[in-house]
């Protein structure tokens, strides 16, 4: 009776009780192993997850795929090349360069370049740092800002953080798995690990169980050592879990919703404990939480190819992964006084029509395309997907307030040109779009020139974690020199889309954005004389357009060269690329 009495208050039977607290104990060994790892130690180890890693690629991928219901010979296969294994060994790679730095006596900003932003702010120009990338993604840069009044030398002496002071003890942590990027458990474990000295129960998505294995054979070096344990369990383990006495804190990479019911619990119980500021948790909890991204589209002069490429480049912002991803764009916002307003909206529906048909999988996501449905029932339907295009009389609300996680993209008028039109786009999105992770922001060559300092001026008054210009948000979260999370300023209280950063693998403190800059054009366009003094590329459409003939192909190979090395196949890939 007794037992029966305590599953009822857990929800977990007696013996997933005991097999979740053997879990915690071997943990709380592990870490006080790791404590003992000096920093040459660690990155030993750490070259046994990337071979590990690289090892397991293969099943990676075509797990993920196949779970997401992306069957052989779907061209979007790719996608789970490049947001899983590709992203992990990227990370890896980094990690190993900053821990080598650091046990050889070196500081890992040595030879970064490292100089001011607007405000006040120390910016470290963190991508590409190594020639493979200066050349295979030539036209991209990425930079990290730090918190205003933070300095270079700061900068500087903070780089490193707890791998500076490898033996003082993080403890156990508890990691709750996203469900929708097979990548970003495996990044948040080794951001636990480097940047806190924590090692990680790591509780699985019910929607990646599948990955399980998979997660084992590659983060065995990181299991068999007790640094980290792996589990299955719905929102039932999840609550015992965050209650636990043994686990010291809390990572979430979900929904606003999971984290409030996790820190005041839920009804009308959690509802008071708010009023009272009397959380349920008690533990620190840091967050990766999404919410509504904008996508600004700055009037120029543009070609009929900017107008096509670009009108691709906003599909895929939406329509990746099926939409579930919280660093989608949702929002374009548009001048209402741009020449070339309906000629870019006419070339967006057809790219948003044209991408290659794909299940939407992800739990409740069809309630929400419901939702978005009742919202807006005028939209532009295109088979599963929805095109949300509201005038000046229209209602932006539920649009710009709800995340929908799903492919619902929309578009709103901002008046103006030129300054006018930035400084006012920047503060709709401030103002009127739910959360801060990412922005993204389209501009050609010559408007960018004519803007001057009047630009940047803009990107500063843009609060969110990532922006992204003529790029998207994405490649900054693949890119693991640069960092992953909301806007400063979230509280337990108003969480917005998150508290804390992840990735970050030059262990950067006092961190505030990243930003990402791209290329306008694409190669050969990109070349100098046809690019009105844009950045040069050698891609051609990138690989993770969901238009590109050859992506999946693509992100195959990229993910291998990056794995094994390889000049012939990487030959091989980079044809391919010109083929896309």
């Amino acid at each position: 009776m007794a037992s029966t009495t305590e599953k009822t208050a857990s929800g977990l039977d007696e013996q997933e009780r005991a097999s979740l607290d053997t879990a915690i104990d071997e943990l709380s060994a592990g870490a006080r192993t790791w404590s003992h790892l000096s920093v040459a130690q660690r990155v030993t180890l750490l070259r046994a997850v990337r071979a590990a890693v690289a090892a397991s690629a293969d099943e990676w991928a075509n797990t993920a795929a196949d779970s997401k219901g992306l069957t052989g010979g779907h061209p979007l296969r790719g996608e789970e090349w490049l947001s899983g294994p590709y992203s992990a060994l990227g990370a890896l790679d980094a990690y190993l360069e900053t821990l080598t730095r650091i046990a050889d006596g070196r500081n890992p900003l040595e030879g970064v370049r490292i100089d001011r932003a607007p405000g006040g702010r120390t910016r470290v120009h963190a991508f590409p740092l190594t020639g493979t990338d200066k050349v295979l993604l030539s036209g991209f840069t990425g930079e990290v800002w730090l918190a205003p009044g933070t300095t270079p030398r700061q900068v500087r002496a903070g780089a490193g953080l707890v791998q500076r002071t490898p033996h003082e003890p993080g403890g156990v942590g508890l990691v709750l798995g996203a469900g929708n990027v097979t990548s970003i458990p495996v990044l948040d474990v080794l951001y636990e690990l480097l940047a806190h000295n924590r090692v990680s129960l790591l509780k699985v998505n019910p929607t990646q169980d599948a990955l399980v294995p998979v997660f084992e054979h590659a983060l065995a070096p990181l299991i068999e050592p007790g640094f980290l344990r792996i589990v299955r369990g719905g929102a039932a383990a999840g609550a015992y879990l965050t209650a636990h006495k043994g686990l010291e804190h809390v990572h979430i990479t979900g929904s606003a919703a999971t984290f409030d019911a996790i820190v005041w619990g839920r009804d009308a119980a959690g509802k008071r404990r708010r009023r009272e500021n009397r959380p349920l948790l008690k533990k620190p909890i840091t967050a990766e939480l999404g919410g509504v991204s904008p996508i600004i589209v700055v009037p120029g002069e543009w070609t009929d190819a900017d107008l096509t490429f670009h009108a691709e480049h906003i599909a895929t912002m939406r329509l990746q992964n099926s939409g579930h991803n919280c660093i989608a764009g949702q929002v374009v916002i548009l001048s209402s006084d741009w020449a070339q307003r309906e000629q870019f909206l006419t070339a967006l529906r057809h790219a948003y029509a044209k991408a290659p048909e794909r299940p939407i999988w992800y739990p409740g996501a069809d309630a929400r395309m419901t939702q978005a449905d009742g919202d807006y029932p005028d939209a532009l339907a295109l088979g599963e997907r929805l095109l949300v295009e509201i005038d000046s009389t229209g209602d932006a609300e539920a649009l710009e307030t709800t995340e929908y996680f799903a492919p619902v993209l929309g578009v709103v008028g901002v008046p103006g040109l030129g300054q006018d039109f930035v400084d006012a786009a920047v503060q709709h999105a401030n103002e009127k779009l739910q959360g801060t992770l990412g922005a993204n922001v389209l501009i050609d060559p010559a408007t960018e020139r004519a803007l001057d300092t009047g630009f940047e001026r803009a990107l500063t008054a843009l609060h969110y974690g990532s922006i992204a210009v003529n790029a998207w948000t994405a490649f900054g979260f693949i890119t693991p020199t640069l960092t992953w999370g909301a806007f400063p300023g979230g509280t337990i209280q108003d969480v917005g889309s998150g508290i804390g950063v992840v990735h970050n693998a030059l262990l950067l403190d006092d961190v505030e954005r990243s930003i990402v800059r791209g290329p306008f054009r694409p190669f050969p366009r990109s070349l100098p004389g046809a690019n009105g003094g844009g950045r040069f590329t050698i891609l051609p459409k990138p690989p993770w357009f969901v238009t590109s003939r050859t992506g999946a192909a693509v992100s195959e190979g990229l993910t291998r060269f990056r794995a094994t090395g390889g000049v012939p196949g990487l030959v091989k890939t980079l044809l391919q690329a010109l083929r896309a």
